[in-house]
């Protein structure tokens, strides 16, 4: 507890800089909305259509998966004691990118019995959380028979290498029609959900990430060892599954919603161990939410092009800001915090 009030000022900062760019996100786009007309639609004293039903879902969204991935990235990276871990390692990126293939794809190899799976506007989010639970329940499946933690790490990673060649295989037999459509989904985007949707993937987000919030204890546990930890009492394979369910539920969820997004869940939990020098997980997971969605939203506000009405996909806005970060810091720190 003591720990936390010396980081309360950050907290606060955090908080500030989180509402601030909360707004400044909902201020930018295509058309120019006045402040007081955007305060007035978010206190419901006017109602504003582009506000309620565009710009307000979509920062939410990036809230949700800037927060998510970042606290995925933290389980991945404490679990397998790996600072290159992020929450897509497990492969279940690539289970949902399988699943919006055989949707997208899949009218090329299998006809047009797929093509009515198009019509539906659920039909990719349920491809892409589809793919991810079947890859998630492969994975639990093997750890129950390995014990070593860093042999699912690279089975994981052989579950990606399965999928992405059979998401070659179905792109080869292809239109370029559907390949771009594909494309375009990989780009992701934070922009395409409805109220109803916002709400489910709100829902399966707060149980990942109550999910993480219950594993704080073994995550600094783990810290130690999985040797010391199991003698401190800690059931390993419990706190491992509880954890990589954790992760896959945010990851695999965030995929399914906005596709795959880069860098966010790799670098915000080490740039939080700059910013607050420690390994105590009891300040590091709610920083990393912090961060997280401040970070999604400012590359949001960017590719939206203000002004403009272009947006760029912001898997490339996200990239072309964290990978220099992460440069940055591994250059000034000689190594990354772990």
């Amino acid at each position: 507890m003591s720990e936390i009030k010396t980081y309360r000022v950050s907290f606060l900062i955090l908080i500030i800089l989180l509402v601030a760019c909360f707004f400044i996100n909902i201020s930018l786009g295509s058309v120019s909305i006045s402040t007081s007309e955007i305060i007035n639609s978010l206190f419901g004293f006017s109602d504003n259509y582009i506000i309620q039903n565009y710009r307000l879902p979509k920062a939410i969204t990036a809230i949700l998966v800037g927060s998510g991935l970042g606290v995925s990235g933290l389980l991945m990276q404490t679990l397998f004691r790996n600072p290159l871990a992020g929450p897509f390692v497990l492969g279940i990126s690539s289970g949902a990118s399988l699943g919006v293939a055989i949707v997208i794809l899949g009218v090329g190899v299998f006809g047009g019995a797929f093509s009515t799976l198009l019509i539906s506007k659920w039909s990719v989010v349920i491809a892409a959380s589809l793919g991810s639970f079947l890859v998630l329940l492969s994975v639990l499946a093997v750890s129950t028979k390995v014990r070593d933690t860093m042999a699912i790490l690279i089975i994981g990673l052989m579950f990606g290498s399965i999928t992405a060649a059979v998401v070659s295989v179905l792109s080869y037999f292809s239109s370029a029609e559907q390949l771009q459509q594909y494309i375009f989904w990989g780009f992701g985007s934070l922009g395409n959900l409805s109220w109803s949707e916002l709400f489910v993937f709100f829902c399966i987000y707060l149980l990942g990430l109550l999910m993480g919030i219950v594993s704080i204890k073994a995550l600094n546990t783990l810290l130690l060892g999985e040797n010391y930890a199991k003698s401190l009492g800690l059931n390993i394979n419990k706190s491992r599954l509880v954890i990589i369910i954790a992760t896959s539920l945010l990851a695999g969820t965030i995929t399914a919603f906005a596709g795959p997004i880069a860098f966010i869940g790799l670098a915000i939990p080490h740039i939080v161990r700059q910013i607050f020098i420690t390994s105590n997980h009891k300040i590091l997971l709610p920083a990393i939410v912090l961060l997280g969605a401040i970070v999604m939203l400012i590359c949001d506000s960017i590719a939206q092009l203000p002004t403009s009405d272009y947006t760029l996909p912001i898997n490339a806005i996200t990239s072309l800001i964290g990978a220099p970060v992460v440069i940055w810091l591994l250059v000034r720190k000689r190594k990354m915090m772990f």
